[in-house]
């Protein structure tokens, strides 16, 4: 059955598209420019050293942490050898164990002091840079001379301990996840293309 679009959906999907177009100019600009060619730096320096990135975050950043994670695994644009990437949101055993025994606040804490290495990355994701369990991520990720990172919103509260901060520029969750996806993957092809440089037609 087909249902008709009244006026009224219309407009709310347009204003919803509106938003995220306005965000998208909004991160084409010098300032994101260099904040995420740093950040790619980094994400380099460390692999190229046979450090590793680490990445957490909570629902909707916890599928954005994996998701990224595998980017670095598998492949972004083309095949090419693997790079470390972990995920600290996908050890099911660990999280419940570390959540019962210690509190949810320690769930990647816990995991950054046990696997994390001076010389590798750390990106925190909280949408409402408030997310304590994350916070203290980078906390313990700073005492272990870990890089660390943070993607926020355009408030980044308590994420603002990073070295390096990403936010971007939204206030709605929903926009926030969009953006942090978008860069993301400009990161990772970044990455890419640096760590694994393919031959590209020299042609028109």
């Amino acid at each position: 059955m087909v249902t008709a679009i009244n006026t009224s959906v219309s407009t709310f999907i347009d204003g919803e598209i509106a938003k995220s177009r306005v965000a998208l100019d909004a991160l084409a600009s010098p300032h994101y420019t260099q904040i995420l060619t740093d950040i790619a730096g980094e994400i380099v320096e460390s692999l190229r050293a046979g450090g590793k990135v680490l990445f957490c975050g909570n629902g909707g950043s916890a599928a954005d942490s994996q998701h990224l994670a595998a980017e670095l695994v598998g492949r972004q644009n083309y095949d090419r050898a693997p790079a470390a990437g972990i995920a600290l949101t996908v050890d099911t055993s660990a999280l419940t164990a570390l959540g019962n025994d210690y509190g949810f606040d320690t769930v990647f804490s816990r995991q950054v002091e046990a696997l994390g290495r001076a010389g590798d990355v750390l990106i925190g994701i909280s949408t409402s840079g408030r997310s304590v369990n994350v916070v203290r991520a980078l906390e313990a990720a700073k005492t272990k001379g870990i890089t660390t990172v943070s993607f926020t919103g355009s408030e980044p509260r308590d994420m603002s301990i990073a070295q390096h901060m990403l936010c971007v520029p939204a206030s709605e969750t929903a926009k926030i996840q969009e953006l942090h996806m978008v860069c993301g993957h400009i990161i990772f092809a970044l990455v890419e293309r640096i760590l694994f440089p393919i031959a590209r037609s020299s042609g028109p």
